[in-house]
């Protein structure tokens, strides 16, 4: 996220990409949980609907988030979050919903790109 702040100096100033940022990350964890749930028997529906979107978290969370723990260079984080997103594309392929993996993959990774030039300049 951007670390500008507004001219009044009260914090980061949030924008429309950064709303949309978040929109896609929590797509693609509610992607994952869907897949968790639907795609296995009990109990390990209830397993995998909450370990899924619970271990992509965890990755945003340490290398991803604006706060990420590890600091890794510019590439080995698009990598890791192309990653996500495409776990989630392929989680609702898997569930037979293949235009809505696609419609998934194709936003996030657009986000994506224009959070990543963003970020360049």
């Amino acid at each position: 996220m951007a670390s500008a702040t507004d001219p009044a100096g009260v914090g980061p100033r949030i924008t429309a990409l950064d709303a949309l940022r978040l929109v896609s990350e929590l797509i693609a964890f509610a992607a994952l949980a869907l897949w968790g749930f639907l795609a296995w028997n009990a109990p390990w529906s209830f397993v995998w609907g909450i370990g899924a979107p619970l271990l992509a978290i965890l990755v945003w969370a340490l290398f991803l988030s604006p706060k990420a723990v590890f600091h890794l260079p510019r590439l080995v984080r698009a990598v890791i979050e192309l990653l996500v997103f495409a776990s989630a594309t392929v989680a609702l392929w898997g569930l037979g919903m293949p235009w809505a993996g696609l419609a998934v993959g194709v936003f996030c990774v657009a986000v994506g790109v224009l959070v990543g030039r963003r970020e360049l300049r």
